[in-house]
């Protein structure tokens, strides 16, 4: 049985996209922002697909590029 989050189901406000949108500029990870906003994971993925909000870390260099 999959657990129950308390916003399961129900339709997002103006507020949980705000709340996402910006969670994501502060590099949240998915699961936390799940967490915060009492949605799964893969709720808050398709929810920021749809918005077209990135959960890519911005401080992350692809492939471990360092300068020599």
């Amino acid at each position: 049985m999959a657990k129950s989050n308390r916003n399961s189901g129900k339709a997002w406000s103006a507020a949980d996209k705000q709340a996402l949108r910006n969670l994501a500029k502060q590099n949240t990870p998915t699961r936390v922002i799940g967490l915060k906003l009492g949605r799964t994971e893969v709720a808050v993925r398709s929810q920021a697909a749809q918005q077209g909000t990135s959960l890519k870390p911005t401080n992350q260099s692809p492939y471990n590029r360092r300068g020599k």
